[in-house]
């Protein structure tokens, strides 16, 4: 499919794109926090790789991953114009992605990563979730 904008256009649209406060994950992470009485957790924990979420009694960290940007294949976006770019700029991603997660695990963190979509399924979200609810 042809992109509607032109060039520049659709730069000026990708910026407005942020990686915090985004209302498709970390927003609806909260909310769910909120509903199951999770307590506990912290925004901007001072860890590499910077997590969504931090729950440091715990040990465990949350990265809520948006589909497009993390190359999650739940829709098969993939961009037809400059592809190659956004092929290596998305392997890179899923590659630091995978390197952090795996430091993390070594330093005693227990890693859970939260796709865009898992979040439209309560059950999904909640398995993942399940060992940050009170005993």
């Amino acid at each position: 499919m042809t992109d509607v904008f032109e060039s520049r256009e659709r730069s000026s649209i990708m910026r407005l794109i942020k990686s915090k406060g985004n209302k498709s994950t970390e927003l609806k992470i909260i909310l769910y926090f909120k509903v199951h009485s999770i307590k506990g957790w912290r925004r901007n924990y001072k860890v590499v790789g910077h997590p969504d979420f931090a729950f440091p009694e715990k040990r465990v960290l949350i990265f809520t991953d948006g589909c497009f940007w993390h190359g999650h294949n739940c829709r098969m976006l993939k961009p037809k114009d400059n592809a190659a770019y956004w092929e290596k700029k998305i392997n890179a991603t899923k590659i630091r992605d995978q390197r952090i997660t795996d430091l993390l695990t070594q330093k005693g963190w227990k890693v859970i990563r939260i796709w865009e979509c898992e979040l439209r399924s309560q059950d999904i979200t909640g398995k993942k979730l399940s060992i940050l609810k009170s005993d």
